[in-house]
């Protein structure tokens, strides 16, 4: 018998791009402290809240493998994560409008005997937005509960000229480097 897979996500996202590599698994999305420490870099937060994420799910399923992942983006040194209101999806958006940003991704894989983990890190580059287009986004409601307050695989393709890297990074999940570690640990052939 296979041994059972858990994401740590309630992300629609990431049980999509999981779900694009034919496993079998379950989900069961941990609840966790996710406030950055002081200081604390992007690269730093987001495989320190994947491995948190993970470590929790495992206590509570030792037999399984886990995966659990986190995004959030990084400009000007700041942690760009998910929105809290109209308000701070603008200022963000003010802040990544016509310029390149970094998205980063924590992924981490877990069983009882062995942790592998990775940050993965694509840049993007948004093109510049008007406060008319920053209405209509905010007004589809696709911004809430997305890190930096877009969906690059929604209707926010269209101020997105160009990235450089992982497309599945910036949607939630690297995949490549995902079935790397689940090679890693076997789930994958």
């Amino acid at each position: 018998m296979a041994q059972r897979i858990i994401l740590a996500s309630s992300s629609p996202r990431r049980r999509e791009l999981l779900e694009q590599l034919g496993l079998q698994f379950e989900i069961y999305s941990p609840d966790i402290d996710e406030s950055i420490l002081p200081d604390e870099p992007v690269e730093q937060y987001v495989e320190r809240l994947a491995c948190a994420k993970a470590d929790a799910v495992l206590a509570r399923f030792p037999d399984a493998i886990v995966i659990a992942a986190d995004t959030s983006l990084g400009v000007d040194g700041q942690i760009l994560g998910k929105p809290e209101s109209k308000a701070h999806a603008f200022a963000m958006w003010q802040q990544i409008s016509g310029r390149k940003h970094d998205v980063f991704s924590g992924v981490c894989v877990r069983t009882k005997a062995e942790k592998y983990s990775i940050v993965v890190r694509t840049q993007v580059e948004f093109q510049a937005l008007s406060l008319s287009d920053m209405e209509c986004y905010w007004a589809s409601g696709e911004p809430l509960g997305k890190a930096g307050a877009y969906a690059i695989q929604g209707i926010a393709a269209r101020y997105i000229p160009r990235i450089e890297g992982s497309y599945s990074n910036v949607v939630g999940l690297p995949l490549h480097e995902t079935v790397q570690l689940l090679q890693t640990v076997k789930a994958l052939n």
